[in-house]
């Protein structure tokens, strides 16, 4: 099992910036890769970024070149810079944990922290 805490989000201005962080904790040790997705309201959740325990970092074309994802093993958390923010970014961000054993993918969630982006 793992769990999951994130924190850092808020409002915003359109171009500012947040910077979301992801504490986990249990088996951490087992974790493949971490990484964030969101959900806004009246949407589906969708991906956002990942970054394995190889450090090799993926993210979606929405928010390539804004969204930096980065980790700091000795804290067991995950980051998510967010610069150059958007209206269209407002949504609950949620931290994502999994660990693929025998070939299935277990995923793990945080509670989700509320990012708006609103003037």
């Amino acid at each position: 099992q793992v769990q999951l805490v994130e924190s850092g989000g808020g409002l915003v201005q359109p171009g500012g910036s947040l910077r979301l962080s992801c504490a986990a904790s249990g088996s951490i040790f087992s974790i493949n890769g971490m990484g964030w997705y969101r959900q806004a309201p009246g949407e589906q959740r969708e991906y956002v970024a990942t970054i394995t325990t190889g450090g090799s970092t993926h993210y979606a074309d929405s928010v390539k070149g804004r969204f930096t994802i980065s980790r700091d093993n000795a804290k067991n958390t995950v980051y998510l810079q967010m610069n150059s923010l958007k209206p269209e970014d407002t949504a609950v961000y949620f931290c994502n944990a999994y660990i693929t054993n025998w070939g299935i993918r277990h995923d793990y969630w945080g509670q989700g922290t509320q990012v708006t982006v609103s003037s």
